[in-house]
């Protein structure tokens, strides 16, 4: 099984980084085709996003459970990558004092349409990382280890990546009900203020999905509790 599983891992890693440089040749594709070129990469970076799967936990089961540990890992790593780089193309976009031939009007209702759209993706991105999550928190932990979870390094690291989670839930609802709307309910100096504070939060936001980041990869190096 050792064996059958290492080949696996193998294979699943080669096919990743074909994947990956698929996607960095598509980026010299010309710009008249950058929609289809955006469709491709993306679609190719979610191959490499869910390839991962392999790598975890979920990847030692067998049978039913380890098909369904697996789909909820694949589902977990797909769901936290449309956020995150959500996250990274808003704060970039945000981050951006002038963009070539728009204007300062034109610029705000960009980052509000930006805004406002991913609003619904992310309600649905942080929906299923939280139901995945359980999922795997259930093959991982267990019921019966939930008690004594603060006990061991891994569980004081999950709960510290809960935490950090719920800060970045926070200031995801705080960015869709409050700030989004502030930009094109108020005017003059106000628009600006609110513009600041928006591209605050989702910085602050961002970098709680880097100290997330990197718990799971800490917590990729210990033994879960239900494998003791």
């Amino acid at each position: 099984m050792q064996i059958s599983r290492a080949t696996s891992i193998g294979t699943v890693g080669k096919i990743r980084v074909v994947a990956l440089l698929v996607a960095a040749l598509l980026g010299f594709w010309p710009a008249a085709r950058r929609r289809v070129q955006g469709a491709l990469q993306s679609g190719i970076g979610a191959v490499a996003l869910a390839s991962l799967a392999w790598t975890g936990h979920g990847a030692a089961d067998e049978g039913p459970r380890g098909l369904l540990h697996l789909t909820a890992d694949i589902i977990h790593l797909l769901a936290a990558g449309v956020w995150g780089g959500a996250l990274a193309g808003l704060l970039l976009l945000l981050a951006q004092n002038r963009i070539a031939g728009i204007d300062r009007t034109d610029r705000i209702a960009l980052a509000h349409r930006a805004l406002a759209g991913f609003a619904p993706v992310g309600t649905v991105a942080v929906a299923l990382i939280v139901v995945t999550g359980l999922v795997n928190s259930w093959f991982l932990i267990g019921f019966a280890n939930i008690s004594s979870l603060a006990s061991s390094l891994y569980g004081r690291l999950l709960i510290l990546k809960l935490v950090v989670f719920a800060g970045m839930i926070g200031l995801a609802g705080l960015n869709r009900f409050k700030l989004t709307p502030a930009i094109t309910a108020r005017g003059g100096a106000l628009v600006a203020g609110a513009m600041r504070s928006i591209r605050r939060s989702v910085a602050l936001e961002a970098s709680l999905a880097l100290i997330v980041l990197g718990l799971v990869a800490w917590l990729g190096t210990l033994a879960p509790p239900a494998s003791s």
